[in-house]
């Protein structure tokens, strides 16, 4: 595939113009330009550099007023059912994924093409033509995290003039290659693994990592088959810069020693005589676990790797920056034995985390289950933009019957203690700003109702991911300043406000429904009884809990609501002739 097809070919180009667009971003060229009207061809020496001309110059670089559209040249015989997609988001989770390809049939394989751009590209082989065209159809441009995706057909060698349109699954399997399997199990490697690898390196060893004009970093990245993202800009005059690894746990390790072993060397070519120790980092949420039952976990690594490992304080967290810095003392084997057991045991609580929000998955439809941030995007320290904004991509796919009332505006009243009103307006309302722009959310605290009171209201106007992202920042806030004992669960009261005329399904009959969501969601639900409802109708229903609890309850509240508003509408009237059944 290091045949390009160049469009959109303004009629003054040249050969020469299109030779110098080349030579000007180095990119090399094994033949000449083959310049037809509107459109051109030309070879590149190996796929590797073709793919690197369609990610610098497609859609992005213009000639006499054109800009060029950069795709591999396919012939049309060759145009049958297997496609390229690019500018996949770098941390897009495969079950995403799957789930957006499978919308359009039945994939056969799903491999990753390994280029040196930040985003991902896979090749993918459905069943049938028709199933590829739709696919190339609807997913070119699709937005995925603020990614547009990119689609384009290559060569499908198995494929003849004759092939069929559908049930070409039969076709291919006697005539193409042998299947590669499904991609859940495990047949084709991840686009990076679940958890990347966070490491903190001195500033000063930047540059030797990075290597004359990046060869190092290339060449490490090659090795270990990963993504190393090196955020130099970031903290500018700080000591110490943050990598991240994407790749599988072996890569990771890999990546990581290979970078332990630049800084020794340069430590020593540098005269540098204290010990470099390797620093992790790794979401506050899964270091109690690392840690373990009296220090049970932890301990066990340093005995088995024979190292000295300490971890930062929470002290030195922050709402936007969770991460904790795990720092391990050891020879080279001994931190890259420590690394490899440390995130075993963080991957380990990511799974759990996410198996076990995926159990109620189906009572939060449609929400982001990153929205809370369980690790810092590759952008840093704080969340990518990518991982917090918006509805997640596969959304649409998951969750179409959920209808628009998924985005509809809902208000929220949170009771928090008193005493940390502070924490959460921070020092001149600067927390409770960032709060708001972070979650996408209206967030205000109402007046307290009496000189002494023990709780003040937090009213959150947002639509759902807004909502679980905001609250679950406030839950998170009030037990890092400690308002709640190291050992006790953050459990606050919720106020939503429902149609008067849910509230009876809401309870159910002899309060069947109530009683069936406190079992579900283990918070407690409460509709008092006797309520005169408000100007608009609406009747206040009580949830007390921890946030996951809370949450899975209002969007449970709030999805019998939508059921009964869609039972009220008015039914369209039948139209067209009466059916009369067969006898």
């Amino acid at each position: 595939m290091n045949k390009l097809y160049i469009g959109n070919v303004s009629e003054q180009a040249s050969a020469l113009d299109l030779e110098s667009i080349f030579e000007e971003w180095k990119i090399p060229f094994s033949a000449p330009f083959l310049v037809k009207s509107g459109y051109a061809f030309v070879d590149c020496p190996d796929e590797k550099v073709a793919m690197r001309a369609i990610d610098i110059l497609s859609g992005k670089v213009e000639l006499h007023g054109k800009v060029l559209e950069v795709e591999h040249s396919v012939p049309k015989r060759q145009r049958s059912c297997k496609l390229q997609i690019r500018n996949i988001p770098p941390h897009m989770q495969w079950e995403v994924l799957d789930g957006l390809l499978a919308q359009y049939g039945t994939v056969e394989s799903c491999e990753q093409v390994n280029t040196d751009t930040e985003t991902a590209v896979v090749n993918v082989r459905y069943a049938a033509k028709d199933q590829a065209r739709e696919a190339m159809d609807k997913l070119n441009g699709f937005l995925m995290e603020n990614y547009a995706l990119k689609v384009s057909y290559i060569p499908d060698e198995t494929a003849t003039a004759d092939t069929p349109a559908v049930g070409g699954r039969r076709g291919f399997n006697s005539r193409g290659p042998p299947r590669q399997g499904s991609p859940n199990l495990g047949a084709r490697p991840k686009l990076q693994s679940d958890v990347p690898l966070r490491m903190l390196v001195p500033t000063q060893f930047v540059g030797a990592i990075i290597g004359k004009e990046g060869a190092t970093i290339r060449n490490i990245t090659k090795q270990t088959h990963s993504k190393i993202d090196i955020h130099r800009k970031e903290n500018a005059g700080a000591a110490e810069k943050p990598i991240t690894v994407h790749s599988t746990p072996e890569g990771c390790s890999s990546a990581c020693r290979n970078i332990m072993e630049i800084m020794q060397k340069e430590a020593i070519d540098t005269k540098i005589t204290e010990e470099i120790p390797l620093k992790i980092l790794a979401h506050n949420n899964f270091v109690g676990r690392l840690i373990g039952k009296e220090g049970r976990n932890l301990k066990k690594i340093e005995q088995d790797t024979d190292t000295k490992i300490t971890i930062s304080p929470l002290q030195d967290l922050t709402l936007y920056n969770p991460e904790r810095t795990i720092t391990v003392k050891g020879t080279l084997d001994a931190c890259s034995k420590a690394e490899e057991e440390v995130m075993k045991k963080i991957r380990e609580s990511y799974e759990n985390d996410v198996a076990a929000m995926h159990l109620q998955s189906n009572l939060i439809p449609g929400l982001n289950l990153n929205a809370l941030g369980l690790f810092p995007g590759a952008a840093g320290g704080g969340m990518s933009p990518s991982v917090v904004s918006g509805p997640p991509a596969g959304a649409q796919a998951g969750y179409q019957s959920f209808g628009q009332a998924q985005m509809e505006s809902e208000t929220v009243h949170l009771f928090i203690p008193a005493l940390a009103v502070g924490a959460i307006i921070g020092k001149q309302g600067q927390h409770i700003k960032q709060l708001s722009r972070f979650a996408g959310a209206s967030i205000k605290i109402a007046p307290a109702d009496e000189v002494d009171a023990k709780q003040r209201m937090v009213i959150i106007t947002g639509p759902p991911e807004a909502q679980f992202k905001a609250q679950g920042r406030i839950f998170g806030k009030l037990k890092e300043e400690n308002f709640f004992g190291p050992k006790e669960e953050v459990k606050l009261e919720a106020h939503i406000k429902v149609p008067s005329f849910a509230a009876g399904r809401v309870i159910g009959k002899g309060g069947k429904t109530v009683n069936e969501l406190q079992n579900l969601t283990s918070a407690e639900v409460v509709v008092p009884r006797d309520q005169t409802p408000d100007e608009n109708d609406q009747v206040v229903v009580k949830i007390t809990g921890h946030f996951y609890a809370s949450q899975l309850a209002q969007r449970k509240i709030q999805e019998i609501i939508s059921q009964v508003r869609r039972q009220q509408q008015p039914k369209p009237s039948a139209t067209g002739p009466p059916v009369t059944r067969r006898k």
